[in-house]
């Protein structure tokens, strides 16, 4: 099953470069593979896979299910734009109220499951262009903003001097950054930045490895 690729922080964004700016949700990277003849059939977190019955992750499923399932099945088999799809892997995050680098409540009372991209056979990630074409309609990964990719831009995230909240009821109390997307294919390109304000509750947080958990 594809997994998600690892995505650098701002060092590997392309200078000056146009791209899509998404609101990072702070949670745990979610895949969701589906195929014509058996529809949404297997499911993981980055490293292993997993089914509904599964603890902290299961209940992610349930609510890709839920969320998109259904509209995604039917766009897969009768868009034009998927035509002969032989199949597709959605990814998304998966996080509560109290999610932070990775750790999870599973007595949080909600939680929430937010796509942020699809891969498709033998095509690869989408665009980030097509993405938001193809799914905007949908309560996908919010987008911030379109720029070039600049110093500018990082500081402002860095420094929280733009936007980051997320508009979706759940929200994290520390906006942990963003997602910069451009190009496409071969060229496809993207980076994270993160606040100054998560640096520093991750430096409260995991005292010992916190860089871990930071933009490597």
């Amino acid at each position: 099953m594809k997994t998600y690729i690892s995505i650098d922080g701002p060092s590997k964004g392309h200078k000056d470069s146009p791209c899509i700016v998404f609101v990072k949700y702070d949670g745990s990277n979610m895949r969701f593979e589906w195929s014509p003849k058996r529809g949404w059939y297997k499911f993981g977190t980055r490293k292993c896979m997993i089914d509904e019955n599964h603890l902290i992750y299961g209940p992610a499923i349930t609510l890709f299910k839920q969320k998109y399932g259904e509209e995604l099945d039917k766009m897969f088999r009768t868009d034009k734009f998927f035509r002969s799809l032989q199949s597709a892997v959605a990814f998304g995050e998966f996080f509560g109220p109290r999610s932070f680098a990775g750790m999870h409540y599973p007595d949080d009372e909600k939680r929430d499951v937010v796509m942020f991209d699809m891969n498709l056979h033998k095509k690869g990630l989408m665009s980030p262009r097509d993405f938001v074409n193809c799914f905007g309609h949908m309560p996908i990964a919010e987008v911030l903003t379109e720029c070039n990719f600049t110093e500018e831009l990082i500081q402002n995230t860095r420094k929280e001097l733009m936007s980051l909240d997320s508009k979706y009821e759940i929200r994290a109390d520390v906006p942990e950054g963003v997602i910069c997307k451009g190009g496409s294919g071969h060229q496809l390109w993207m980076c994270k930045i993160k606040t100054e304000r998560y640096k520093e509750k991750l430096k409260r947080e995991y005292e010992a490895d916190w860089e871990k958990y930071w933009e490597n």
